[in-house]
């Protein structure tokens, strides 16, 4: 994948995606087409000419200027979601939601300025000093595994999360009603691992509301520390009430409360915050047993760092709650919307106790019916763990869903490779996103090419999702028709994001994949897709021209990243981040004169679901102008002259390279690049893996084409592809395997099996294995095999670390990289499915 900042790799800070331009194919289309905002900024630099000109100044600056303009001003195609789509009243079921995959458990509403609700524990006394208090995601805190056993991404899901000595339970279910989303309750159930409880553990609870503005947040006490209720009103929620109900306890029926409110400090500070008033004991005196020691929070409600409004000068409050209890303990916390009590309902009873465990019972077995119906994995005999593998893939991904607003950072793409260095960077307009993550502890915030994977698996399960989600990426669309790879919202996201990652380059570009879920959602038939596609066809047209025209390659109908890392002499090959495939070994000596044959096969994949999308919308100009392209890039001559490499046997990369590179030491830099001979000369790149096989991942040969046998003789082969794990992204056969590429920046896409791509490479073989053709039969067989391959291992690591993980080693099957990963490892689900 290609992460900005994965690993610290030094990468450049948009970490791999994006695009530069370069003229061809047919004029811009106009009204809205692509071509509409193009001729609005013709206007206005022709306007800015003429004064530029009374000026005296240059024309270069007035480029300069008008480049660095468009980088940042939103396109001018009508949006592809209805007004306010977000909002309560057009989507009340989806307003509040578990919109914050970084935090263990929280919610929040899909707003600009959204009420926020979120769990903090810890556990007392468990180790000496200050306990560790938990809340947002960490790869190295030592919780784990968890996960969400069931989310239906609506209304309903239940969580599990192991912490040393601790199991909790966290479950939440909606309930509609109103005209601001309806109600909707928490349970927490905190349980001992072990099966001794000799010496039960005391854990303290916080549960927590946070405003982002001039919101108004009334605690009601009913004992010193404790919050009878909290109510409140907002501008989005009316007026609303939260309710945080009594532990229940078998044994322990003496909770200690301490309460703390204050004006929020920011949210990445809210952790911080608590941790620094964890500063006063208390005892704990349950009954029958000795009193025990705790850290708690201020024992009084007492408002700290009032303002003279009396609110916090109006950055919004923080107001949270302590709950101290021997478990095994559950709690409930109950959210009741004031409108969903008006006209005859004021009796509607709180969705807590045996009404909340009825609910979530019905919840969760409603989900067990729809996930087989969709699914069928019981009918396809897959064993009761796979199918609980399928129900942790799928909530996972939906549990990782995230709403996010606010500004980013980008360098504007000036004309002229490597000239971003000379201007500064430039905060993007407001915008929201709603999107699903790639992980909740790693990366929990957008990525563009992982979004159209996560989509694939989404849209299977609810299609309402899938527009929702497409049509905010689609809002993020520049002047030109430019998508930032990496989308840093908003300060939760932003704090968890080193600075020099922050700027997204507005001349990179990324692998296309949201045209993945556009394409099934083609095939669907189903008129609210087609409804959605219709609105959404304008922005898509601009994305994939500016795709096309930005990174023409040198020669016609050839394509280049760019964004390659320079030729330092400490990399062994530079990266390429903007293509997703980071350290995948490219050229040796980046130049203009490169050809990437992934980059190739993504556009004439987009030239083909954009060509069919505009005869199916009517769209005649589009075809007109598509069609041509589509054609040229269909025919079987026009991959074969740029990217079949005769000496090799198979598709290549082409450019300044040579195979004699490596690193060597060289006191005291350390490892340097040193290159031998033969000295560098345009060539066909010897790199066999992911790229290599492109044209058959993306079903781009006929089946008949005399280039499918070599490319599944070298998918097959295990000294090349083949693992019993998965297809290995770079042969076992490459000097690059396993390599380094620097002395700080260890080998990752050189020889893991990726679930992404080997879920492309099912779905071909699948594909051509039901296609007459000389290959068919062994195309059928080799899906066979690697499904089961892949399946096995996913599920053996996922019983054995409780996990899906970012990436699996080709040697030992082993989970590697970053974990929780349920973005596109959570394809396994549809692996399964044996649905592409």
């Amino acid at each position: 994948m290609a992460r900005g900042e994965r690993r610290r790799r030094g990468a450049p800070a948009d970490g791999a995606r994006t695009a530069e331009r370069a003229a061809r194919g047919g004029p811009a289309r106009r009204n809205g087409r692509g071509g509409g905002a193009r001729g609005a900024a013709v206007v206005a630099a022709l306007a800015v000419g003429v004064l530029c000109l009374a000026l005296g100044l240059s024309g270069s600056w007035l480029l300069a200027w008008h480049r660095a303009r468009r980088a940042v001003t939103l396109h001018s195609a009508p949006p592809a979601l209805p007004p306010d789509s977000s909002s309560p009243a057009v989507a009340p079921d989806l307003f509040w939601g578990t919109y914050r995959p970084h935090v263990y458990f929280g919610m929040k509403t899909r707003s600009p300025q959204p009420l926020l609700t979120g769990l903090m524990w810890a556990q007392q006394g468990a180790t000496p000093g200050t306990p560790k208090l938990r809340h947002t995601c960490e790869q190295g805190d030592g919780v784990g595994p968890y996960g969400w056993e069931f989310h239906d991404g609506l209304s309903f899901g239940r969580q599990h999360i192991q912490d040393g000595a601790l199991r909790l339970t966290t479950e939440f279910v909606k309930r509609p009603g109103g005209q601001h989303g309806g109600d909707w309750s928490w349970r927490v159930t905190v349980e001992p691992q072990a099966s001794d409880t000799s010496a039960l553990p005391l854990v303290s609870l916080f549960f927590y509301v946070v405003t982002d503005g001039k919101e108004v947040l009334v605690p009601e006490p009913v004992a010193k520390g404790q919050l009878k209720f909290i109510s409140g009103h907002t501008s989005e929620l009316g007026d609303f009430r939260f309710t945080i109900l009594a532990p229940t306890s078998p044994g322990d029926t003496a909770p200690n409360y301490n309460v703390f409110w204050t004006s929020n400090p920011g949210l990445p500070l809210l952790t911080e915050m608590v941790k620094s008033r964890l500063n006063s004991w208390f005892q704990h005196r349950p009954p029958g047993a000795s009193p025990e020691r705790y850290l708690g929070l201020p024992g009084s409600l007492k408002w700290e760092d009032r303002g003279p409004s009396g609110q916090g000068q109006g950055q919004g409050q923080f107001l949270i709650q302590q709950v101290t209890v021997k478990v095994p303990f559950s709690m409930e916390l109950v959210f009741e919307s004031g409108s969903a009590r008006v006209g005859g309902r004021q009796a509607l009873e709180q969705l807590a106790g045996s009404l909340l465990t009825q609910a979530l019972e019905s919840h969760a077995e409603a989900f067990r019916e729809r996930f087989e119906n969709t699914f069928q994995l019981k009918e396809k005999g897959l064993s009761p763990e796979e199918q609980a593998l399928g129900w942790a893939a799928l909530s996972g991904l939906l549990g990782g869903i995230g709403y996010f607003y606010g500004q980013g950072l980008v360098l504007p793409d000036m004309g002229v490779e490597g000239s971003e260095q000379k201007v500064d960077p430039a905060l993007f307009p407001p915008v929201p996103l709603f999107t699903a993550v790639p992980s909740r502890s790693f990366f929990p915030r957008g990525f563009l090419w992982d979004e159209g994977f996560h989509q694939l698996l989404v849209q299977r399960w609810d299609p309402r999702l899938t527009r929702e989600a497409l049509g905010h990426w689609l809002g993020l669309l520049n002047a030109d028709g430019w998508i930032g790879r990496e989308q840093v919202l908003g300060d939760e996201a932003r704090a968890r994001v080193p600075p020099e990652f922050l700027v997204q380059r507005a001349a990179h570009a990324n692998p296309p994949t949201l045209l993945l879920p556009v394409a099934h959602m083609l095939e669907s038939g189903d008129p609210a897709n087609i409804d959605f596609l219709r609105r959404a066809f304008p922005r898509l047209h601009a994305w994939f021209s500016w795709l096309h025209q930005s990174q023409a390659g040198p020669v016609p109908l050839s394509y280049r990243w760019r964004g390659r890392d320079p030729a330092l002499p400490t990399l062994l090959n530079p990266k390429t981040l903007p293509s997703g495939l980071d350290d995948y070994p490219r050229a040796s000596h980046p130049s203009a004169t490169e050809r990437h044959l992934d980059l190739w096969c993504w556009v004439a994949l987009g030239a083909r679901v954009l060509v069919r999308l505009a005869k199916q919308l009517g769209e005649a100009e589009a075809v007109a102008e598509l069609g041509p392209l589509a054609a040229s890039l269909e025919a079987a001559e026009s991959l074969d002259e740029l990217h079949w490499a005769p000496e090799l046997g198979v598709f290549a990369d082409f450019g300044n390279h040579t195979k004699a590179v490596q690193l060597k030491p060289r006191p005291p830099q350390g490892l340097v690049r040193v290159v031998g001979r033969p000295h560098p000369h345009l060539q066909y790149v010897d790199a066999l893996g992911y790229v290599s096989l492109f044209p058959l991942l993306l079903r781009l040969l006929d089946p008949n084409s005399s280039r499918l046998g070599p490319l599944l003789d070298v998918l097959a082969d295990s000294r090349h592809l083949w693992s019993p794990f998965g297809l290995r992204s770079l042969a076992a056969s490459s000097p690059f395997y396993g390599q380094r590429n620097s002395e700080h920046d260890p080998p990752y896409w050189r020889g893991a099996v990726w679930l992404n791509v080997n879920y492309l490479a099912l779905g071909a073989l699948h594909h051509y294995g039901h296609l007459k053709g000389p290959h068919q039969a062994r195309a059928a067989k080799l899906h066979s095999e690697l499904r089961a391959n892949v399946v096995g291992n996913v599920r053996r690591q996922y019983q054995a670390t409780g996990f899906l993980w970012e990436q699996y080693s080709d040697r030992d099957g082993r989970g590697m990289g970053c974990r929780p990963f349920h973005g596109w490892t959570s394809l396994v689900l549809l692996v399964m499915a044996e649905d592409y």
